[in-house]
């Protein structure tokens, strides 16, 4: 299936509409189980919906037509970039509407070992992400693509084109420091 994916990928980088047609399915169910997945973590009451998350994804991806698609790793790459987009411009336009006073929560699951059990603000974690990118480019995309892409070490690694041991090293010390940064906590000498 991955095989199929990436080859599709290279074909629709080529030009052929038909291979988007055939990629449309084959990446759907996919797509909609990282969406409901990252649906589950927020409040309750949520308005987003996973078909109408993945809907938006796929309109930006359509658009992505210069991207010279390398595999499916590197597809579901940036599929995590605009879910989480999405997931934080929805939170920023509800925080809004709400004057702050409803601010998105967004649980941390085993992907944070250390934080399992805090809810997070999904707009903290994006701004504390943005500061992470800005002074380590690559903890913010191995974060990026392991919590809100679903990928595994080896696809990240893949994307990243690094080792996966380096992707472990750098998963854990951008976790540490998000946990600092998201609980407040001092960091320990």
């Amino acid at each position: 299936m991955a095989a199929d994916v990436t080859r599709l990928l290279a074909d629709w980088s080529q030009g052929n509409e038909q291979a988007f047609d055939q990629l449309a399915p084959a990446v759907y169910d996919e797509l909609r189980r990282l969406a409901a997945r990252y649906l589950s973590r927020e409040r309750s009451n949520h308005t987003l919906q996973p078909t109408a998350l993945v809907h938006e994804a796929y309109l930006r991806l359509i658009d992505q037509s210069r991207v010279e698609w390398k595999n499916r790793a590197h597809f579901f790459g940036v599929a995590a970039q605009m879910i989480r987009r999405i997931l934080v411009d929805h939170a920023r336009a509800h925080q809004a509407a709400k004057r702050g006073a409803g601010v998105a929560h967004f649980a941390i699951d085993d992907n944070f070992d250390a934080a399992a059990s805090r809810d997070l603000d999904l707009v903290a974690l994006d701004d504390a992400l943005a500061t992470l990118a800005a002074f380590d480019p690559q903890q913010g995309r191995v974060i990026e693509l392991r919590f809100f892409g679903g990928l595994s070490i080896e696809e990240t690694a893949e994307v990243l084109n690094i080792s996966p041991a380096t992707v472990k090293r750098e998963w854990a010390a951008a976790r540490a420091w998000l946990y600092r940064e998201l609980s407040g906590a001092a960091p320990t000498p």
